[in-house]
């Protein structure tokens, strides 16, 4: 079993945010309110590889460039970070080989956050 099964993103506008992640990944985030939490969450599929979580806005929940750093599976490096450019993000680390364990890239979400990518391609 991999040890990580869920994160969190902290984000100053929900909104934004969720708008920001829909139109970089494709995906359709869902929006819930759990007591003082707002939340967003990335869909999940139940049995299958790699973890989900959700964009988070709550009292202490600060994006950072300089936390944890969450990684996103992904076909297409290049295009994802020319996506989240247009979206609003900025490209911190363009696409770099990391050896055997494929492909890195890192861009800044439009919360202020540090986000990865990793591809095998």
């Amino acid at each position: 079993m991999n040890p990580v099964n869920w994160f969190e993103i902290p984000v100053v506008d929900l909104s934004r945010a969720k708008s920001f992640y829909e139109g970089v990944f494709g995906l359709s985030l869902t929006l819930e309110n759990l007591g003082p939490f707002k939340m967003a969450f990335f869909p999940m599929e139940n049995n299958v590889y790699g973890a989900t979580g959700s964009l988070m806005k709550a009292d202490g929940y600060i994006p950072s460039r300089t936390g944890i750093a969450v990684y996103f599976s992904v076909e297409d490096i290049e295009g994802t970070l020319a996506k989240a450019v247009k979206a609003g993000g900025k490209v911190m680390t363009s696409k770099m080989g990391i050896g055997q364990y494929g492909f890195i890239g890192h861009f800044e979400d439009t919360e202020g956050n540090r986000i990865g990518l990793h591809s095998m391609k």
